[in-house]
């Protein structure tokens, strides 16, 4: 049977703002079987968080995801999902699939290490500067802060906070890290479909082996599949 599908900007919903264009949020249509399907898009829920748009204070520099990249995503995992089950695809499993395949990695991750990063500076007594932290993450990626923080940070500290991330918190430096050598702004993400591969798993061991060599990639790879499952 014939499966279609389209994007739409759902014009029942009040407009959002997605990094100063006003518009009705972005939704897919799926039609199999005489039965169609109607969903929030992922990508468009995703890449309109704050953090995602970049600002240079001072400038006129002003950059986030365009809606036809969003739309590109959107397109891509619902055809990856399409000829993968080309017979035996259903509503429901293209539901449960899509959910699945369309997870960005580096976002599933994000809100463990920003809870880890709390808690290590509450206990390293600087609660002043966790509190900001917490509340700065909404508006910046967590892998630009930490990026920050070692220019600041003294040495016996910043190794220390990377060092305990490895135990107490999910690995998302490193996957952040390894997408961010494969990925060019704004587009920064890497979903499972992709991390699915074998290739991009290899990749990724190999990244693990040069930039963290004290941790084991093959068991961070596993952590990886546990925290996104």
């Amino acid at each position: 049977m014939k499966i279609s599908y389209k994007t739409y900007f759902n014009d029942r919903l009040k407009q959002v703002n997605f990094h100063g264009i006003i518009t009705n949020p972005l939704y897919v249509q799926v039609t199999f079987a005489r039965k169609t399907h109607f969903f929030k898009s992922y990508y468009f829920e995703l890449f309109a968080k704050e953090r995602y748009f970049l600002k240079i204070p001072g400038t006129s520099i002003a950059e986030g995801p365009g809606i036809l990249q969003v739309i590109g995503m959107e397109t891509n995992v619902i055809k990856f999902i399409a000829e993968k089950h080309p017979d035996d695809f259903s509503l429901e499993l293209f539901k449960k699939e899509y959910e699945f395949y369309s997870k960005d990695l580096c976002d599933e991750l994000e809100g463990g290490f920003i809870d880890y990063l709390y808690t290590f500076f509450y206990d390293e007594g600087l609660p002043a500067l966790a509190e900001t932290i917490k509340v700065g993450s909404k508006s910046t990626i967590a892998f630009d802060i930490v990026r920050d923080l070692k220019s600041v940070l003294n040495k016996s500290i910043y190794d220390k906070l990377i060092e305990n991330s490895f135990h107490y918190a999910p690995p998302y430096l490193p996957v952040y890290g390894f997408m961010k050598d494969l990925k060019n702004w704004p587009m920064l993400c890497l979903t499972r479909r992709e991390w699915d591969l074998a290739e991009t798993k290899q990749a990724f061991q190999e990244h693990v082996t040069t930039h963290y060599a004290k941790i084991d990639a093959k068991k961070v790879i596993e952590q990886i599949d546990h925290y996104t499952a």
